[in-house]
Order: C-alpha cells, then sequence, then structure tokens
C-alpha cells in the first residue's frame, strides 16, 4: 500500500520534500517531526488575544481564525483559513493545511491534517495522518496506543504488516468520514470517501468506497465526484 492510494499531499504545504507518494501512509507519521525541524518558522509568534497559550516554534498564518482561549505548543504550522476553535489542545508536531476547522475541546498531537480536515468537536487525533476533506463527527476518537502498549500493525491486502510504531493513529484517505462517537483502533486505514457509522468501535482495513456499519456489515456505496 502507497501513501497515494489514499490521500495527495496538497501544494499549500511546503512539505512535500519528507512525504513521498510511494511510501507507505503510516511511514509519513514518522515524517511530520522532521518536516517541521526543517521549517523556517521565523520570528516567534505573537498575538495578544483573550488567554490563547501559544509556545515553542509556531507558525499561523494570519487569516487563522484564533479563539479567545486554546493551547498551542510547537513545533506547530498552521494553514491559511483555518479555524481554530476554543478549548483546542494543539500540543506539538501538528501540521494542518488550509481551511481546517481544529474544534473545540479537541487534542492533536503528531498528526498531519491536509486541506479542508474538520474535526469540529471533542475529538482526540493522535500520531494520524488526515487526507484533504475528511471528516470526524463530535466525540470520535483516533486511538494510538494498544492496550498491551505492543507495536501496531495494519491490515494489508488482509495481511497484517507491522510498523515497528509503539503509537500510531488512524490513516484517513481524503473525503473519509468517521461518525459521531465512533473510535478508530489503532493502525486503522480507511480508504477514499470510505464511512465508519456513528458509536462504533473499528479496526483494521477500510476500502476506499465501504460504509462501515459494524465489524461484520460493511457495504459499498457510489462514491461522489
Amino acid at each position: 500500500m502507497k501513501a497515494s492510494d489514499l490521500f495527495t499531499l496538497p501544494a499549500s504545504l511546503p512539505f512535500g520534500a519528507f512525504f513521498a507518494p510511494d511510501e507507505t501512509p503510516w511511514s509519513w507519521v514518522s515524517r511530520i517531526q522532521e518536516a517541521l525541524g526543517a521549517f523556517d518558522f521565523g520570528p516567534s509568534f505573537v498575538r495578544g488575544q483573550g488567554s490563547l497559550h501559544v509556545e515553542g516554534p509556531v507558525f499561523i498564518h494570519p487569516s487563522v481564525r484564533l479563539p479567545a482561549y486554546a493551547t498551542i505548543i510547537g513545533p506547530v504550522y498552521i494553514g491559511a483559513g483555518t479555524e481554530i476553535r476554543p478549548g483546542a489542545f494543539i500540543r506539538g508536531n501538528v501540521i494542518a493545511g488550509q481551511n481546517c476547522v481544529l474544534g473545540n475541546a479537541c487534542e492533536f498531537k503528531n498528526a498531519l491534517l491536509m486541506d479542508r480536515v474538520q474535526v469540529p468537536h471533542f475529538s482526540y487525533v493522535g500520531d494520524s495522518i488526515l487526507g484533504s476533506g475528511s471528516h470526524l463527527g463530535a466525540g470520535a476518537v483516533l486511538s494510538n496506543l494498544r492496550l498491551d502498549q505492543k507495536p501496531v500493525a495494519v491490515m494489508v491486502d488482509q495481511q497484517k504488516v507491522g510498523t515497528e510504531l509503539k503509537k500510531l493513529g488512524a490513516m484517513l484517505g481524503e473525503s473519509a468520514e468517521v461518525g459521531c462517537n465512533a473510535v478508530l483502533q489503532p493502525g486503522t486505514i480507511l480508504g477514499r470517501r470510505a464511512l465508519v457509522m456513528p458509536s462504533m468501535a473499528f479496526g483494521g482495513t477500510l476500502a476506499a468506497g465501504q460504509i462501515a456499519r459494524s465489524r461484520a456489515a460493511v457495504t459499498t456505496f457510489a462514491r461522489r465526484d
């Protein structure tokens, strides 16, 4: 499986040298810190507004909509037109593209969000890649650590493939959606426009254009252009 099977890094993000399309999608998780480490953040971010707390190397485009209170700990890159909502906790190694929503009471850690990604309410996104146009319903969680803390494996062509990563969340293809209060288990892969229904736990790989209603009920629907 290649990253290009799920998503394409948008031109809006200045990190193309670090995210090769022919690499595995889970290898991109390990590239986030490296990409931010090579980025020239310039002068420290300063914008007096409410109790917004910003520390470390942080780039926030001037067009970003900021709340009165949130915590942003670098390294972090936030692209143009993105909205950060009250109570967001962005705690290092986070890249967000253009026109994203980093929602109220949501936590982000070591994550790459491409353009138009929406995580609006009460979610956790750790060690994950979210393709352009993907969306998490309220309360959706991308779990990144096994209960036994063993390295995470992914499912490729119905075979387990080791990643050697102790922490690995989910990789969402472009326009994939996760319903409210759903939990994606560590190493979950959703294809382009794959959907996970609300209030369920899902793990493994869901092919492009499929809907997971339960682990035993996966259906295919016509993809939207």
